[in-house]
């Protein structure tokens, strides 16, 4: 069996959390040391001071049965009576007591001392262990050539209090390894759970946290080759933007050289579908490299400021609507939160194009909260886009197969949307809409703060 199987295999059993692992594991190790030693104290200490105690304690009764033999009958019957001797056992030790945990070691180290001292008597000295009543053990002794079963009190030799003790020992040993080991665990755990935060923040698109490297060696080049790395997205980030601002400027300017030279050189009265085809041609190309430039820079250096969500929803509805496109509105109780206005204003603008572009009829707006989160759902009522492409409708210059015949877009749109959504702790969704139609819908954090 591969390491591999063998490691998924265990890895069912363990938990999933790196703390609880830990603390199993270690749990387990000292469970396995306390055992062996357990082990080696029953078989290398306490069977041999058990051991001595029965040769002792067999001398003992030997002298005494020796005694009671010697006696006159009548004055070792009284002897015996003495010592609680009967002729027949107690009914109550006929009975072996039913087995328990907790007494399992108790009855270990009684059935070894028994063991023991049988087999240092005569055998005809039988001998039973009286567990009710008080710990005494039952011997058969011989007074005047009769035998009799004496009581006699056991030794502490014989008692598993020592045993006990041991066990209440490595029970608290191992509670205390447990809880250094938690302890340890979150030491560790925290300057993980620092990385797994900061490691959200870029994801999110937000500017980089830098991790203290002042903990544990190992800790320390983990948070050390995560700086490096933001750092090294923040230049790349900066390259790029200062990249397309570049071929920005240098694609624009030929362009508007273009366009004067054009209204130059062609005279009025010319052919105007031409002109007006050029023209188109020129805005084309301006307006992808807008997209460009608004996808390189998605908002990440706004900082937020407090407003109100439905505000801006009903300005830009506003906006469209003298534009010759009503939007049905349906705002919610949206409280007021922290967004970077500029960035979510992008955010509708876009979604709310799509929605006339593609969609053109039944346009509406909706937004209501869920939890932390403020939702809005920009719908239309048109074709619908497959829920195949949902998903890659976010991809950079991806467009869905009812956008191909429109022209003037990148296939950035939707992207910088999902861009600007997860920039505020969000995300952008779509789904078929009741009734026939998309709605493009977003999720807002408004627990979010500028970081």
């Amino acid at each position: 069996m591969s390491t591999s199987s063998l490691s998924n295999r265990f890895g069912g059993w363990l938990p999933r959390s790196l703390l609880a692992r830990n603390i199993t594991l270690l749990v387990a190790l000292v469970a396995l040391t306390q055992a062996c030693s357990f082990a080696v104290l029953l078989n290398f200490v306490q069977r041999p001071r058990i051991d001595r105690a029965a040769i002792i304690f067999s001398d003992y009764v030997k002298t005494l049965d020796g005694v009671l033999s010697a006696m006159p009958p009548e004055e070792g019957r009284a002897a015996a009576a003495r010592l609680g001797g009967q002729t027949d056992l107690p009914e109550h030790l006929e009975r072996e007591p039913q087995p328990s945990p907790v007494r399992l070691f108790r009855t270990w180290q009684r059935d070894v001392f028994v063991g023991a001292l049988q087999r240092h008597l005569p055998p005809d000295m039988q001998v039973r262990w009286q567990t009710s009543d008080g710990e005494r053990l039952w011997i058969r002794v011989h007074v005047a050539g009769e035998p009799r079963w004496i009581a006699l009190p056991m030794t502490e030799d014989a008692q598993a209090g020592g045993i006990v003790t041991t066990l209440a020992l490595c029970a608290g040993l191992a509670l205390l390894a447990a809880l250094t080991g938690y302890l340890i665990q979150l030491h560790i755990n925290r300057p993980l759970k620092d990385l797994a935060r900061a490691a959200r923040h870029v994801s999110a698109g937000e500017a980089s946290v830098t991790l203290p490297t002042d903990g544990p060696t190992e800790i320390a080049q983990v948070s050390s080759a995560f700086n490096q790395m933001t750092q090294a997205l923040r230049q790349a980030e900066s390259t790029r933007a200062l990249m397309l601002a570049g071929v920005s400027h240098d694609i624009r300017t030929p362009l508007t050289k273009l366009r004067l030279a054009m209204a130059m050189a062609i005279p009025r009265g010319a052919d105007d579908t031409f002109v007006a085809s050029a023209e188109s041609y020129i805005d084309h190309i301006d307006t992808i490299l807008q997209q460009f430039m608004d996808y390189a820079g998605s908002g990440e250096r706004e900082l937020p400021q407090a407003g109100e969500l439905n505000a801006l929803i009903g300005q830009l509805a506003a906006d469209f609507a003298g534009l010759g496109h009503e939007f049905e509105l349906s705002l919610g109780d949206v409280p007021v939160f922290a967004y970077r206005p500029v960035s979510l204003m992008r955010l509708l603008m876009n979604l709310m194009q799509n929605a006339i572009v593609y969609g053109r009829a039944g346009l509406a707006v909706r937004t209501w909260t869920e939890g932390n989160a403020a939702c809005v759902a920009v719908c239309d009522r048109g074709t619908g886009v497959a829920a195949s492409e949902m998903e890659n409708l976010k991809t950079p210059f991806s467009r869905g197969t009812n956008a191909r015949t429109h022209s003037g877009g990148s296939g950035l749109g939707l992207a910088i949307v999902e861009r600007i959504a997860r920039l505020h702790g969000g995300a952008l969704v779509f789904r078929a809409r009741e009734g026939g139609g998309l709605e493009a819908c977003v999720t807002l954090s408004m627990n979010r703060h500028s970081s």
